[in-house]
């Protein structure tokens, strides 16, 4: 019986172990990404696993213990400008345990959460890092201005309010977006083209980029919009590389919001006080009265398409003198980036990732300078038609100084006849002369010639 009874149990004991081993997770990877608002550490699994989050002082450091877990690649190296990680160190607790620490350079708060399997990844555990102290992980680049305030004071004195152009590079961080049969990645080469644009956008003498992502991190779609509004940019950028299932489809196209897409968005900003109670084109819409709110919301966005189009044309228009576009005429559809009711937004598809040759260019530096140089030259054409208040244009034929061109002004709110003249160093006489007028009363949006002197 003994002998019957020995190598059952050793069979029992061998099944036993193989089972803890097909419990045991495993970690295949870890990331660490630094946007403005957080750090954000994501810890691919090979499934679900249980974990637990607690901090530590003297010094400051975060434990993360991740049960009946082993590691089975490297701790990833933490760049030295990062506001809250000093570094990541881990090993085994327990026997099947791992303990992962995190040292900090500061307390912080930690939030932690699983996401489920997707088509591109598997099983996740996503910890958030914040100062304990409320402070921001990083600074944005710009401070946020009333209207259309100047930005950077000397570098255009005496050139009228800056206008901001917004650019959203798509995707980031955990979203790769689309990638291309030789790995490239979308919102790889999407950041690359809008940094050149943002360099472009810049030198242009009035004009001021707002860079909505800086990184490679994800930033979320409502937030998008969410930043461009509070910058009060005066048009809404966004650029990304189209795929397809087929290697042959290539081209630009350039889409703005479709009215359907804005139908559905107007309903949602009326449904919640907090947003009727936002500026929306310069009217609060918290008045109580919903047909008054319902009619000045569709006016609202009715110019805001109507000046997406315009502003979509020219950029099609310019792509097109480049290279070849996908479709020929401006496109509608409902993505998420262009419902922003009172700003002007346009989302570029600049090519097919999807296409060998496209994705070939779309990595190489010169290209991505000229696919920026043709959506300014779109953007540049859209703001000469289009003035915001209180930017100064160059109203000559070729957009020069010669030949009896003139610089011309928008007047915007607050602005007077006297206020202009010594913004622009010429005599109130001088200006109601070039202007045909015969008192001192002006009005928002009209536009006045700016004469050389006085």
């Amino acid at each position: 019986m003994n002998r019957l009874i020995s190598p059952l149990l050793l069979l029992l004991l061998a099944v036993s172990a193989q089972c803890v081993c097909a419990e045991q997770a495993s970690v295949q990877g870890t990331r660490v990404w630094t946007d403005p608002g957080k750090t954000r550490l994501v810890f691919e699994t090979s499934s679900a696993i249980t974990h637990r989050v607690f901090p530590l002082d003297e010094p400051d450091r975060l434990v993360i213990d991740l049960d009946d877990a082993v590691m089975q690649s490297n701790l990833p190296k933490v760049d030295l400008g990062d506001p809250v990680l000093v570094g990541l160190r881990g090993g085994v607790r327990g026997g099947s345990h791992l303990r992962i620490v995190l040292d900090l350079k500061q307390p912080v708060r930690a939030k932690s959460f699983a996401l489920s399997p997707n088509e591109r990844y598997g099983h996740r555990l996503v910890i958030d890092l914040t100062p304990r102290d409320g402070s921001s992980v990083r600074r944005v680049a710009l401070p946020s201005f009333p209207n259309s305030a100047v930005r950077k004071g000397g570098k255009r004195a005496g050139r009228g309010p800056a206008v901001i152009v917004a650019i959203d590079a798509g995707h980031g961080g955990e979203d790769p977006g689309a990638i291309g049969s030789g790995g490239t990645l979308e919102k790889d080469v999407t950041l690359a083209i809008a940094r050149e644009l943002a360099k472009l956008v810049d030198r242009e003498p009035g004009l001021e980029a707002l860079m909505i992502r800086d990184g490679d991190y994800y930033v979320g779609l409502q937030e998008r919009i969410a930043i461009a509004r509070e910058r009060r940019a005066d048009l809404f950028v966004s650029i990304h590389a189209d795929a397809f299932s087929s290697a042959n489809a290539k081209g630009s196209s350039v889409y703005t919001l479709s009215y359907g897409g804005a139908s559905s968005e107007a309903a949602k900003w009326l449904a919640s006080r907090e947003n009727s109670a936002d500026l929306i084109g310069g009217v609060d819409l918290s008045t109580g009265d919903d047909l008054l709110a319902n009619v000045l919301m569709d006016m609202t966005q009715n110019a805001t398409i109507e000046h997406s189009t315009e502003a979509a044309a020219m950029v099609l228009a310019n792509l097109g003198r480049l290279g070849v576009v996908h479709r020929g005429d401006v496109q509608r559809a409902g993505f998420a980036v262009l419902k922003a009711p009172d700003v002007p937004s346009i989302l570029v598809e600049t090519a097919f990732i999807s296409n060998p040759d496209e994705e070939k260019r779309l990595r190489d530096r010169g290209h991505q300078r000229e696919l920026a140089d043709a959506i300014l030259a779109g953007v540049l054409g859209y703001f000469r038609k289009y003035p915001p208040h209180g930017m100064l244009v160059d109203a000559s034929p070729q957009g020069g100084s010669g030949g009896g061109g003139a610089r011309e002004y928008v007047i915007g709110p607050g602005d007077t006849l006297s206020g202009i003249a010594k913004q622009h160093s010429v005599s109130i006489s001088a200006l109601r002369a070039r202007n045909g007028l015969n008192d001192d009363m002006i009005r928002v949006g009209q536009v006045l010639a700016i004469p050389e002197d006085s």
